[in-house]
């Protein structure tokens, strides 16, 4: 049976402290015009969320695990609900979101934490190759400035920019493909059971 996992990878340190100056600096938020970034600056633990995920994600339904297939098809169901709501500078709730406020307000609603950065979220979960992306899955734009969620059939749901509300766009869209950065999975199958022996 499958059980889901969190996986979190570390910036190098050498790399990490640089990104985040950059970032710092560089970051001003999801404005108009067109997709751009979140809330400016580093999480206060470079690449860490403020309150740790579970390690073992649980449905509803006490504490038989989920699959990984149930919780990508929960993590689209929950995104699809707030399509149409609107977009807010720093929003994190239907009332108005932003890029990675939507993304983070889907993933507490099955129960992951993350932080509240499109930057610091790409840190989280594994890297997915373009041609191997799944439900549930992140995709990430312009210079890590902007992401939502995968959905299927090269499709993903996101909170765009000012004056927009959440939608679906397609990956193949012009500005999307030009600026497509990579994309981070974060629910997958154990590969390897540790134990003490």
């Amino acid at each position: 049976m499958e059980v889901l996992t969190w996986e979190r990878r570390a910036v190098p340190l050498r790399h990490g402290l640089t990104a985040w100056l950059v970032l710092g600096l560089a970051l001003g938020g999801c404005a108009s015009g067109r997709p751009a970034a979140d809330k400016a600056g580093p999480p206060a633990r470079a690449g860490k969320p403020d309150v740790e995920p579970p390690s073992t994600p649980r449905s509803d339904q006490g504490d038989k695990p989920e699959t990984v297939t149930a919780a990508r098809e929960r993590v689209t169901r929950t995104a699809r609900r707030y399509l149409g709501a609107p977009y807010a500078w720093g929003g994190t709730s239907p009332a108005g979101f932003d890029c990675s406020g939507f993304v983070m307000y889907v993933y507490a609603k099955v129960g992951l934490s993350l932080p509240h950065n499109a930057a610091a979220q790409y840190a989280y979960g594994t890297p997915v190759r373009r041609d191997q992306l799944r439900p549930g899955d992140l995709v990430f734009f312009d210079d890590l400035r902007h992401n939502g969620i995968y959905i299927g059939n090269g499709r993903f749901i996101h909170s765009r920019q000012s004056g927009k509300r959440v939608s679906i766009s397609l990956l193949a869209g012009p500005w999307y493909a030009e600026q497509y950065v990579g994309a981070r999975r974060l629910l997958t199958a154990p590969t390897v059971a540790r134990s003490g022996g």
